[in-house]
C-alpha cells in the first residue's frame, strides 16, 4: 500500500494503530518490509505487552529467554528500535550480539524499516547517515551496533535527564496522545542484548565469564540515565549464562519473560508454543535427540550436567485438596550476612506434604522484610510462624510479631528455635524428603525465578553461592508434625523471653 501526502486521516489512524503496542507496529512494517504477514503466535503477545511496558517507563530490567528462530529479533530488536526512534528522533541505543556481523544485520533492519515509504508517511524521524555500526537521526538520536565482547565506548544508551527537561510541550503532548500511559516520561532508548553468547560458546567458563564480566564493568554503565532501559533477550544456554548471572545476584530488579516451548493449556494438556514453528511431535523428537540441550534452549530450564542436590522436577499442584487438620507454618530464615536472603516459605501441611502457598526470597533490608513477612503471614491466614533465631532472629521474630497484631493479626503463632546444626549436612541428608514432600504451585518458576534459580541449581558437590533457598526448604521438612510443646526457646518465645 502506498500512502498519499493527501491522506491524512488515514496516516492519524494508522500511527495511533502501530503505537497501541510494539505487535501491531511489527506487524504493520514486516509485511511492507518482507512482503508477507508476521505470522502471529501467543509468545509475541507477551513479549510486546513486556515491551510496551518498557515504552512506557513501567519496566527499567528485562530479560526475555526464548528458543532461538522464534520471531525474537524482528520483534524486540529491529521493530522495537524503529518504533522507540518514531517516538522520539532522540532517543539513542546501543545494540549488541555475540558477533559483530549479528549486530550490524540487525541495525541494518533497522535501517530498512525506517526507510520504507510508509515509515516516512507516518513518523518524521530521519536518518542522518548509514554507517554500520554506529549511524544517527538528523535530531542527534541513533544507535551504536557492535558484539558483546567488543569496544562499546563514546557512546551512552538512553537520554540524559536534562535533555529530557528541555523537550517542548509539544512533544510531550505528542507522546500522551499515543501512549497515554506514559504520563509524560518520555521514551529516549535502549540498551538491548540479542545472545550475547553462541551456543558453542557457552560450555567454557573461560567466555561465559568473560561475557558476564564484560556486562558488569562495561556495558551496563553506557546508560545516560538511570532511566535508560536494558534488555536481554536470548535463549538459555548454561545455569551461568548472563541470564543465570542476573537473576541470581539482582532477580528483584529484573522482570523476567521466560517462554518454553512445550507448555500446558488450561486441561493441563502438553501444547506447543507456536505450531507454525515445531508441532509436540517435533519438540519430543528435539528432546529425545538432546535432553540436555532441549531443556537449555528449548524449555529455558538449565541444569548442570551432574551432581545437582535436587535431581528430578519437583512435584506441583493446581488445587490444594481438602484436609481437616491442615496446619499453616511460616519457616523464615532471616540473612546472616550482607548477600544472604531473607527466606520465608508459607505453606499448608498435610500428612502427605507441604504445598507451598508463597516465597518471600530477598536480600532487602530488614525494615521491608519484617513489614512483609507480617503481612504475608496475615495474608496467608497463618496458624504457626517458626523463625529462626540464630544472628538477630529473636528480634526479627518479636518485631514480626508485634506487627502482626497491629496488623490485627491475632491468630499467628510466632516460635523462634536457634537452629545448631550443620547448614550443609542438613541439606543433603533431608534433599530426598524435600523432593518427595514438597509441592510447588503450577507455574512456581515465573512466580519466584530467583527462589527458582537457586533451588533448580544447587549443587551436591562443590562450593554454591547462596544455600539460603535450600536451607529454608529444608527447615520445613525438618518442622512436620512437631509437637507444640517444644523446645526450651519455643516455651521462652510464647513467655515472650
Amino acid at each position: 500500500m502506498t500512502i498519499k501526502n493527501t491522506d491524512i486521516r488515514d496516516i492519524d489512524i494508522l500511527k495511533t494503530w502501530t503505537l497501541e503496542s510494539s505487535l501491531n507496529f511489527t506487524r504493520y512494517f514486516f509485511k511492507h518490509n518482507q512482503g508477507r504477514k508476521f505470522v502471529v503466535g501467543p509468545h509475541h503477545e507477551k513479549i510486546s505487552k513486556a515491551l510496551d511496558k518498557v515504552l512506557k517507563g513501567e519496566t527499567k530490567r528485562l530479560i526475555i529467554n526464548i528458543a532461538p528462530r522464534y520471531g525474537k529479533t524482528e520483534l524486540a530488536v529491529k521493530n522495537f528500535i524503529a518504533m522507540g526512534l518514531g517516538l522520539n528522533a532522540k532517543a539513542k541505543f546501543i545494540h549488541l550480539s555475540y558477533s559483530d556481523g549479528l549486530a550490524i544485520d540487525n541495525s541494518e533492519g533497522v535501517r530498512n524499516v525506517m526507510e520504507l515509504p510508509e515509515y516516512k508517511a507516518i513518523y518524521e524521524t530521519r536518518l542522518a547517515n548509514r554507517g554500520k555500526k554506529h549511524w544517527y537521526t538528523t535530531e542527534g538520536g541513533g544507535l551504536y551496533a557492535t558484539s558483546s565482547s567488543g569496544q562499546v565506548t563514546g557512546f551512552g544508551a538512553g537520554l540524559v535527564d536534562e535533555e529530557k527537561e528541555e523537550e517542548s510541550e509539544q512533544d510531550l503532548k505528542d507522546l500522551d496522545e499515543f501512549l497515554p500511559s506514559i504520563d509524560g516520561l518520555e521514551f529516549g532508548g535502549a540498551i538491548i542484548i540479542d545472545d550475547p553468547i553462541k551456543p558453542d560458546d557457552a560450555v567454557s567458563a573461560t567466555i561465559r565469564n568473560k561475557v558476564n564480566n564484560k556486562f558488569e564493568t562495561t556495558i551496563k554503565n553506557r546508560v545516560n540515565s538511570r532511566n535508560t532501559p536494558i534488555i536481554i533477550i536470548m535463549q538459555r544456554l548454561h545455569v551461568d549464562d548472563l541470564c543465570g548471572k542476573l537473576i541470581r545476584e539482582e532477580g528483584e530488579e529484573w522482570e523476567v519473560l521466560s517462554l518454553p516451548c512445550i507448555t500446558k493449556n488450561e486441561e493441563g494438556d502438553e501444547v506447543a508454543l507456536w505450531p507454525f514453528k515445531h508441532s509436540l511431535e517435533e519438540l519430543k523428537k528435539e528432546k529425545t535427540k538432546n535432553s540436555f540441550v532441549f531443556e537449555t534452549q528449548y524449555m529455558q530450564n538449565p541444569k548442570p550436567l551432574e551432581g545437582l542436590m535436587y535431581d528430578r522436577e519437583f512435584k506441583t499442584y493446581e488445587v490444594i485438596p481438602f484436609a481437616k487438620n491442615a496446619k499453616r507454618k511460616v519457616y523464615v530464615d532471616t540473612a546472616d550476612e550482607g548477600k544472604d536472603h531473607l527466606c520465608a516459605i508459607y505453606y499448608e501441611e498435610h500428612p502427605h506434604g507441604n504445598y507451598i502457598l508463597d516465597v518471600l526470597y530477598t536480600q532487602k533490608p530488614m525494615e521491608f522484610t519484617e513489614t512483609k513477612t507480617a503481612e504475608l503471614s496475615t495474608i496467608h491466614k497463618i496458624d504457626i510462624a517458626d523463625v529462626e533465631s540464630n544472628n538477630g532472629g529473636r528480634a526479627f521474630a518479636r518485631n514480626v510479631e508485634k506487627q502482626m497484631r497491629e496488623m490485627g493479626n491475632n491468630k499467628t503463632r510466632v516460635k523462634w528455635f536457634h537452629q545448631s546444626e550443620n547448614k550443609n549436612v542438613r541439606i543433603f541428608t533431608k534433599s530426598n524428603e524435600v523432593m518427595n514432600l514438597t509441592l510447588f504451585p503450577k507455574g512456581w518458576e515465573t512466580l519466584w525465578p530467583r527462589f527458582h534459580t537457586h533451588l533448580t541449581t544447587y549443587m551436591k558437590v562443590g562450593k554454591n553461592e547462596f544455600d539460603d533457598a535450600e536451607d529454608a526448604l529444608t527447615g520445613t521438612i525438618e518442622k512436620r508434625n512437631k509437637s507444640n510443646t517444644g523446645t526450651t526457646d519455643d516455651i521462652l518465645s510464647r513467655l515472650n523471653f
